[in-house]
């Protein structure tokens, strides 16, 4: 699914060794290079001479005099400049491991989803796009599928994406999603926009032009990146839901669902990180108007007026 885009791509592994070999290098370099000066502890210049002439093959070397050359180092001053570097050497390679662990798994080029022009691909005239956002359990996909039956919209689950990626045989990034699915966390943008793009993009081939984007944005990255080279959206529904509510929907579907993240472990990690990352989004769209905030621990029915209230007011 996963499809022409400019990318690189980061390894752990692979970077670990590279920051293991040059390590060494500069370990190897500054033994030769760098000498602790005794008991003054002083990192001192020192230069090893040898006698060109020694090519020929009589062996002999020039003779340095004490006061013109550096003594070589103690075997005290040699433990010392190796501790220093093995103590250098290996934070540089944790620095290294952490930040390949923080990165997402690729880079997202803007120019291989805008047009010529450097404009989104699609105008707000041309699609109508609708974010969806509510804590774990908000019953957001109960009122999208009651939408995708009486308004025809086009209802794209950004989970639900994922989850297909993740158990799609031979896909490069299911490890990946499965390790942020499971552990609470958001999945890296550049895997979660190109995958609504590439959804969006089939489904309008097919002539549709309204979609709701479900559980999306989550992070203020994925907003602006989204609107900047996918779709302006139209606005923002909001689902606010109490906490308990919330958890006691989640354990209940628990029981049959067989996701990875409905355990009560990941679901207290969904809802701190909905917390952080997503309600920033909300307030954000707050400040342009484009939110509409309706409460979800009412009969399905009587959210669904105030969501077809909102649905005719906006579009």
């Amino acid at each position: 699914m996963l499809r022409n885009v400019s990318c690189r791509f980061l390894r752990a592994p692979n970077a670990t060794n590279v920051v293991f070999s040059r390590a060494a290098s500069l370990s190897s370099m500054s033994a030769r290079r760098t000498a602790v000066a005794g008991s003054t502890k002083t990192l001192i210049n020192t230069r090893w001479y040898s006698d060109k002439s020694g090519a020929s093959g009589n062996g002999e070397a020039k003779n340095q005099s004490s006061s013109s050359q550096p003594s070589q180092p103690s075997n005290s001053g040699k433990g010392r400049l190796l501790l220093i570097l093995g103590l250098l050497a290996i934070g540089s390679t944790v620095a290294s491991i952490n930040y390949q662990k923080n990165d997402p798994a690729e880079f997202l080029e803007e120019k291989s989803f805008q047009d010529s022009e450097g404009k989104p691909l699609f105008s707000d005239n041309q699609i109508s796009v609708i974010f969806v956002l509510g804590g774990p359990g908000s019953g957001k996909g109960t009122q999208c599928a009651k939408l995708v039956q009486n308004h025809q919209f086009v209802h794209l689950s950004a989970g639900d994406l994922l989850r297909a990626e993740q158990a799609r045989e031979g896909s490069q990034y299911g490890a990946l999603i499965k390790k942020y699915i499971t552990e609470g966390q958001i999945v890296p943008q550049e895997i979660t926009v190109q995958l609504l793009k590439q959804a969006i993009e089939s489904k309008y081939k097919e002539g549709k032009t309204r979609f709701l984007v479900d559980g999306f944005p989550r992070k203020m990255d994925q907003a602006i990146t989204f609107e900047k080279v996918v779709a302006p959206s139209k606005f923002t529904l909001f689902f606010e839901c109490p906490e308990k509510v919330m958890l006691e929907r989640l354990l209940e579907r628990g029981k049959t669902s067989g996701r990875d993240d409905d355990n009560i472990e990941s679901i207290k990690k969904r809802f701190k990180t909905f917390i952080d990352t997503s309600m920033p989004v909300v307030e954000h769209f707050e400040k342009q108007s484009k939110v509409v905030r309706v409460r979800c621990d009412e009969p399905v029915d009587t959210v669904y007026d105030h969501v077809e209230t909102a649905i005719n007011d906006k579009i």
